[in-house]
């Protein structure tokens, strides 16, 4: 006798319990790049139910006017209410979706936002970086132009930022369009190269690059 009769139980147990292992390792997978771990649609509610969609769409109110440090450093800062108080101190200023930025205005406190896109403490990421490069804002954040309630539209997984780190030209636009999120290339391949080779681009790869 080559085996022992225990070896004929072992072989049914492994036999009977592989597929159970490959449809859970399936499912493990399936539901770790599903939108329930990756927040894709994750809409929080505001204090304010401030409209994207007419601010940055119908109004066409450059992203910048919020957002000043998204080019100059790391984060895309949230606009203090002095910001928004620009307008509104003369535009529907009696209007109840604006009495918390009134008091906030009034009092110094600050306004209490809901972050939308919320990356890991261990991920470094650089707004202006990317920015300058010429990515656009709405290849990570979706047509936010077209959003009552902004939503997360991307992964923000690592598999998701390494694509565009080994195939840049495929998010690159010229400086003057990185904000326009309605302008698209006749062919971005053919410009994204080019712009890939005149800015001389090589978006690393390597995990001390984003994991510092």
């Amino acid at each position: 006798m080559l085996f022992p009769k225990w070896a004929n139980r072992a072989t049914l147990a492994v036999l009977g319990g592989a597929p159970v292992l490959i449809v859970g390792a399936v499912t493990a997978f399936a539901y770790y790049i599903s939108p329930y771990t990756t927040q894709v649609g994750y809409a929080p509610e505001q204090p304010v139910p401030y409209s994207h969609k007419l601010h940055a769409g119908d109004l066409g109110i450059d992203c910048r006017y919020c957002h000043t440090s998204v080019d100059e450093g790391p984060r895309a800062n949230v606009p203090p209410t002095e910001t928004c108080m620009n307008c509104h101190t003369t535009v529907l200023p009696e209007s109840p979706n604006i009495l918390p930025l009134k008091e906030s205005y009034l009092t110094g406190s600050a306004m209490e936002w809901v972050r939308v896109h919320n990356l890991p403490d261990y991920v470094y990421f650089d707004h202006s970086v990317h920015v300058s490069a010429g990515v656009g804002c709405v290849s990570c954040h979706g047509r936010v132009d077209h959003m009552e309630v902004v939503a997360q539209a991307q992964p923000l997984s690592m598999g998701w930022c390494l694509d565009c780190h080994r195939s840049p030209e495929n998010h690159l636009r010229p400086a003057d369009k990185v904000t326009d999120m309605s302008w698209t290339a006749e062919d971005q391949l053919a410009m994204g190269t080019r712009l890939r080779e005149e800015k001389n681009l090589h978006p690393t790869t390597n995990c001390s690059g984003c994991h510092r």
